[in-house]
């Protein structure tokens, strides 16, 4: 990749230039000035909205779910015997294709329907007075972390009671989810692969003692539902099912909450119009899941000789599909540099995916991101930057670490 990088190929420069991760938005631009498709020297990408909806969309494409297809260190690494079942590899739903992925979206999509979530708002909304309650309390007038203190802990939190992990042990959820994230990037250092497979290791450790405990002691929450259907699923998916729920369940909501605080606080006129009118808040939402996507990118492989956009694409061929890079085509949104909570189109972004792989949880975040923020700003109207706000090393996921704010 660095050699790469040097030669002037743009998608390794954006997987391995650190000053790039930090502002990938210049150089997606880039890429989308170059054409539709930019084949590079690793894989194919796009940052055209159109093309990376068709993609996600289209049955010529699929996961990363057959190891053959990949180069001989990562193919080793997903079949060995003592290979870890994390969120990248089968049989998580992020790394099957139809029918495995159908069915076992099919055994948890029941749990995340628009109405059940519509449900959980008040729920939600306790949550976040809760929380802001105990960070005035423990704040002391001082500066305090809203990632921390805030931003994670609500998602995590929710999750966990769908899910009827003990919330007692959500400090320890988020460590291991934060220590596992790097996962998804491209580009992993050996001292890296290592701490991330630690981190899903005792979480699966975790977990088989916890469906343990369930199958003796089932409640009503999704897993002992799960953990009841044991002729429909191997310990393995029940595993992988398990885990990818609960990292993806706050892991991706934490980030909507931080970019969406941050935003806010820089943009004071647009602040004051959400004051005028709460119910401008739904928008808003959409609008800063399109500017600062909490999912940067993804990849699909062609499963078949295909084409894209007029180019061919052969079977086999990595497309890397810059979810960051398409929610800012000024194809489809005017000023797309510009943030704006008034604009019109804004759920046209594809931060929750699209197709066979659109995120079960996208009602349940959007909720989250809506009561947080607005409860956030109401009783905080005053709320501001107070130090320099931390982004987090990844790639893929774009967020915050640490966000010091003054509650005032």
């Amino acid at each position: 990749m660095k050699r790469a990088r040097k030669q002037g190929d743009l998608q390794a420069t954006l997987f391995s230039d650190p000053a790039v991760r930090a502002n990938p938005f210049p150089l997606y631009a880039q890429i989308r000035e170059r054409g539709p498709v930019l084949k590079g020297s690793f894989l194919a990408a796009t940052a055209s909205h159109a093309v990376a909806g068709a993609t996600l969309r289209s049955d010529a494409f699929g996961v990363v779910a057959d190891p053959s297809t990949l180069p001989a260190l990562p193919r080793w690494l997903m079949t060995r015997p003592d290979r870890t079942i994390g969120p990248v590899t089968p049989p998580s739903m992020l790394a099957v294709n139809p029918p495995d992925h159908t069915r076992y979206r099919r055994l948890v999509s029941k749990v995340f329907t628009p109405r059940a979530m519509a449900a959980m708002r008040g729920r939600v909304g306790e949550l976040a007075d809760d929380l802001l309650d105990r960070a005035e309390r423990e704040s002391r007038g001082e500066p305090v972390d809203l990632v921390s203190r805030y931003a994670s802990l609500l998602p995590v939190t929710i999750i966990a009671e769908i899910l009827g992990v003990p919330t007692e042990m959500r400090s320890q959820f988020i460590a291991w989810g934060s220590t596992a994230a790097p996962v998804l990037d491209i580009g992993l250092t050996y001292r890296e692969f290592r701490r991330v497979d630690r981190a899903i290791r005792e979480l699966n450790e975790w977990m088989s003692g916890h469906f343990a405990r369930l199958r003796r002691e089932p409640g009503d929450d999704l897993l002992s539902q799960l953990v009841r259907v044991e002729n429909e699923l191997t310990e393995t998916e029940l595993q992988a099912i398990a885990g990818l729920l609960l990292a993806a369940g706050f892991e991706t909501t934490v980030n909507l909450i931080g970019n969406g605080a941050e935003l806010l606080m820089q943009n004071e006129d647009q602040l004051a119009d959400l004051r005028a009118d709460a119910n401008g808040w739904g928008n808003a939402v959409e609008e800063i899941l399109r500017y600062e996507s909490p999912v940067q990118n993804t990849a699909r492989l062609a499963l078949h000789d295909t084409e894209v956009a007029g180019v061919p694409v052969r079977a086999g061929t990595f497309l890397s599909v810059l979810i960051g890079g398409a929610n800012r085509d000024p194809e489809v949104f005017d000023d797309p540099e510009r943030f704006d909570i008034h604009r019109t189109n804004a759920r046209e972004h594809l931060a929750f995916s699209s197709g066979v792989h659109y995120c079960l949880g996208a009602a349940l975040a959007r909720i989250e991101g809506e009561e947080a923020l607005r409860r956030l700003f109401e009783r905080y109207p005053n709320l501001a930057v107070a130090g320099r706000p931390l982004r987090r090393p990844t790639r893929t996921l774009r967020g915050y670490v640490e966000l010091p704010v003054r509650l005032g």
